[in-house]
């Protein structure tokens, strides 16, 4: 159950909503978030919602059956708006391009990718700093100096950053620079981290973990809503199956159910859904056809001579042929 409680609450208003969930045996959880206030109760047994709707101070109620409550569509029908300013929006009604490369590298890097976005129209960029690598003498990342040299390009080009964050003693030094925080595949089970992250008034998009379920990301979104940021994105990434043909098994059905689930908007990640360059392409194209809000992709001016994943990373040609595909699929599906 959610209680939507009005923005001008009084503490008296409050405190007979209180009175009468303790009197109906219902515990609750009080939630604020940058733009609401909710009381998160799990009843015990079957009641008439009229008696919390008509008290003064109560906005709405909704049951909801989902164990994820505030991140499920049962009580926001309307898909989340993620407003990043300057007219850079996420949400149902395009299909969002974030791009760039694994791994920040060098200036020279950043700015020829930089260069590349702003002649394709693309206004977010990805690009790990802090890298989780799965050998410990890859290349990890530039951290905090790499950020800023980031930052620092891509401000002065209107564009906005994602970027991952591995623990939470980085989130402060990473916010002044960071426009959304990307929760990884291998973080989407570090409830401190996710806990942290909800107390940040910026967006994060949250990996679907290696081998996890659709409801586990859901439950790890419900983590961060919970405890205050409802600025929230969902990232269908590929899971791990027993195929070895490719890097992951992307999962095409997790688009529209997560969709059907929850409010939040799906972003697709097919470079490491597959992990093949030559199929980038198609898989993008299918996540759009399939219901996604967008797609987080690899590319690299010169992928043979990435730092990292550079078998998955698109060059510069492909990404241009790629987004002309995109808007042509994106026109059909409007008509």
């Amino acid at each position: 159950m959610i209680i939507q409680l009005n923005q001008h609450l009084q503490a008296n208003q409050l405190e007979k909503i209180q009175e009468t969930l303790t009197h109906l045996k219902i515990k609750s959880v009080d939630v604020q978030t940058q733009s609401g206030y909710y009381l998160v109760g799990i009843p015990k047994e079957d009641f008439d919602l009229r008696r919390i709707g008509q008290l003064d101070g109560v906005k709405d109620v909704h049951r909801i059956t989902d164990a994820y409550k505030l991140v499920s569509r049962q009580w926001k029908t309307a898909g989340t708006v993620i407003d990043l300013g300057d007219g850079v929006t996420i949400s149902e009604r395009d299909f969002t391009v974030m791009a760039g490369p694994c791994s920040i590298e060098s200036e020279e890097q950043i700015e020829r990718i930089v260069a590349e976005l702003v002649k394709q129209n693309v206004k977010i960029m990805r690009g790990g700093v802090y890298k989780p690598r799965s050998s410990p003498y890859s290349f990890r990342g530039l951290g905090i100096d790499g950020l800023k040299l980031f930052y620092q390009h891509c401000k002065a080009n209107g564009i906005k950053i994602i970027t991952e964050v591995m623990q939470v003693s980085q989130i402060e030094e990473m916010l002044p620079y960071v426009d959304i925080f990307q929760v990884g595949a291998r973080n989407t089970q570090n409830f401190n981290l996710l806990d942290a992250l909800g107390e940040v008034d910026k967006p994060v998009m949250i990996k679907r973990g290696i081998s996890g379920s659709i409801d586990e990301l859901l439950q790890s979104a419900e983590y961060v809503f919970s405890a205050g940021n409802e600025k929230l994105l969902l990232c269908e990434r590929g899971i791990r199956t027993f195929e070895n043909a490719y890097r992951n098994t992307f999962d095409i059905n997790a688009i529209p159910i997560l969709k059907e689930k929850s409010h939040l908007p799906v972003i697709a990640d097919p470079s490491h859904g597959i992990g093949i360059r030559k199929h980038v392409d198609k898989i993008t194209l299918a996540a759009l056809a399939a219901g996604a809000d967008g797609a987080i992709i690899e590319m690299h001016y010169s992928p043979e001579k990435a730092f990292s994943d550079g078998q998955q990373n698109l060059n510069f040609a492909e990404f241009e042929k790629l987004m002309n595909r995109l808007s042509v699929l994106k026109q059909a599906i409007r008509e």
